[in-house]
């Protein structure tokens, strides 16, 4: 397993054309952005 940290508005870049950003912070969750383009199949997979 990979662990990575992510401040407040700071991102992760997954190949060319996928971003990842932190939008918010709370207790108990946090809001994530994925900009991706329109042929990328994004699930949305609950543990």
């Amino acid at each position: 397993m990979l662990v990575l940290t992510r401040k407040l508005g700071k991102s992760l870049i997954n190949g060319d054309d996928i971003k990842i950003t932190v939008e918010k912070i709370n207790k108990s969750q946090i809001k994530l952005s994925i900009d991706a383009p329109k042929n990328v199949t994004i699930n949305n997979v609950q543990l």
